[in-house]
């Protein structure tokens, strides 16, 4: 959440459709965070991290260097690229600057290239600083990865894996194609709106438009994959590093979708390749080049490069640690009940729980001198019981406590005032479950408080560091050294795509998270 909150007053916590928005909130909690690859705004899941101990060095090729900006010259693309390279910038928190970082991906993307099917293409590669795991490919060249996906990568072949796949994006046209057919869509849907005054039939037109764009996309996605793994396989890499890091995002998303309920109507992946199909898919490709052990990872380089890395969410989000949600600079702190899951967005900190449970907590400007009771009652909650409408205390701070009805769900509101800021719990539940509902919701906004200005200033962000394990260690001696986070051996294991017959070596690095 950032430190500017700017909500609007006409539904922005969107009750007026609650019951899918809800579970839109419960499937999205984890699933924001977790979207891979994208061209031109189209996102797309399934990219992950996974682990190999192998190591090495790959053959130097002479090749006459390009500069990227010579190379845009001559290509029509480079203005999509270009135009939309601001935005992408913007919605991602801008660019992650660490040189030694930088290195590493750049050593990477030569490497690439130097055996590319068009040599004279170049390409530019921007880290996002954004903790999501994504990875984007632009006309013209223009190459992107969150350092939350580079976090989850193990090793430099699982990297060139997802460059090479956004790759295979550029040189097959994908952003080109996609572009144009989304374009046709949203024309048809708005031309049967307008013409035939009929919102539903333009709202069937887009839906069915959007399937044939879901199934467009699933023979690009496919096909990228096929184009990335046999360039991966030519530079020298390993090959099945697009499987294993297709394995590990899998393990990643029951990791944070532990505690989520499940809609297949909003599944993401439902409109994209099953997770064990481009598995598959990535195996059969990768064999061409030999069995496993096939190719170099370079593990060592790259946690020479991610390490130090910035972790997670950055000071002007807010922090989360464990079931805390800390925001220094608006100097507000919050707890979620054992079992929930945060996530932190830029428009609102949603929390996920047991029992279908979604709570979204977020704020808006409002000027002191009106009424929290008559702000609750100024239309943005739909379904509002006005006399459950009641004044309360927050650790000292003046609120507003309220009941709500939609559809199968119940809601409790509250809204606490520091100063000219309102913030609000919206918490949720089926209304079968409704006796649960008021002691969860309590139990979260009592644990609302403003911080000490000591507290605003020992929050340090979280960083990846590697480590080696000595004699004697195990998961659970080094995953304890991890801070902030919880469920932590379960977390190291992820980081460093450890199999449950694995464990760790003595003299083998490792990631773990700490300040």
């Amino acid at each position: 959440m950032t430190a500017t909150m700017s909500v609007r007053r006409g539904d922005p916590a969107g009750l007026r459709d609650r019951r899918a928005g809800w579970r839109v909130l419960a499937c999205l909690s984890a699933g924001l965070a977790l979207s891979a690859c994208t061209s031109l705004g189209a996102s797309m899941e399934d990219m992950a991290s996974g682990a190999s101990n192998q190591t090495g060095f790959l053959p130097a090729q002479q090749r006459q260097p390009i500069s990227f900006e010579s190379a845009q010259s001559s290509d029509p693309q480079s203005s999509i690229g270009r135009s939309q390279h601001p935005r992408i910038l913007a919605a991602y928190g801008g660019a992650y600057s660490d040189p030694k970082l930088e290195r590493a991906l750049a050593a990477v993307v030569g490497r690439l290239a130097a055996y590319s099917d068009d040599p004279t293409r170049a390409y530019s590669i921007t880290v996002l600083n954004s903790p999501n795991i994504n990875a984007f490919a632009l006309p013209g060249g223009y190459l992107y990865v969150t350092r939350g996906l580079l976090a989850l990568a193990n090793d430099s072949a699982e990297v060139a894996a997802v460059l090479a796949h956004e790759m295979g994006h550029v040189s097959a046209n994908h952003g080109i194609k996609r572009q144009e057919r989304e374009q046709a869509a949203e024309l048809a849907g708005r031309v049967v709106s307008e013409v035939l005054s009929s919102p539903q039939a333009g709202q069937a037109a887009l839906a069915k438009g959007q399937l044939s764009l879901a199934s467009f996309s699933r023979n690009q996605e496919l096909e990228a994959d096929a184009l990335g793994i046999r360039h991966v396989g030519r530079a020298g890499y390993d090959p099945y590093a697009a499987a294993r890091f297709l394995e590990a995002m899998e393990s990643f998303s029951r990791f944070r979708n532990a505690f989520q309920a499940t809609n297949p109507e909003l599944d993401f992946l439902a409109s994209h390749p099953a997770s064990a199909q481009r598995i598959d898919f990535a195996r059969r490709h990768a064999a061409e080049f030999g069995g496993p052990g096939t190719g170099v990872t370079d593990r060592d380089r790259y946690l020479t490069g991610i390490d130090g890395m910035l972790f997670g969410d950055t000071a002007a989000e807010g922090y989360v640690r464990e079931r805390n949600f800390f925001h220094p600079g608006l100097g507000i702190s919050f707890s979620v009940p054992r079992d929930f899951v945060i996530d932190n967005t830029a428009e609102a900190v949603l929390a996920t729980g047991p029992g279908d449970t979604a709570i979204r907590f977020d704020g808006v400007a409002v000027a002191e001198r009106t009424p929290l009771e008559d702000y609750v009652r100024s239309g943005w909650i739909g379904g509002l019981d006005q006399a459950s409408v009641q004044p309360m205390r927050v650790h000292g701070l003046e609120a507003v406590n309220a009941k709500a009805q939609g559809g199968a769900y119940a809601f409790d509101i509250t809204v606490i005032r520091v100063g000219g800021q309102v913030y609000r719990f919206l918490t949720a539940m089926p209304a079968a479950s409704s006796s649960r509902l008021e002691p969860i919701a309590r139990e979260i906004s009592q644990s609302f408080r403003t911080m000490t200005a000591e507290e605003r200033q020992g929050l340090k962000p979280l960083r990846i560091r590697v480590v080696t394990a000595g004699i004697g260690d195990t998961e659970a001696s080094i995953a304890a050294r991890m801070q902030g986070v919880d469920r932590k051996v379960e977390l190291f294991r992820l980081l460093n795509g450890l199999s449950d017959a694995g464990g760790v070596r003595t003299g083998s690095r490792y990631k773990i998270i700490s300040e």
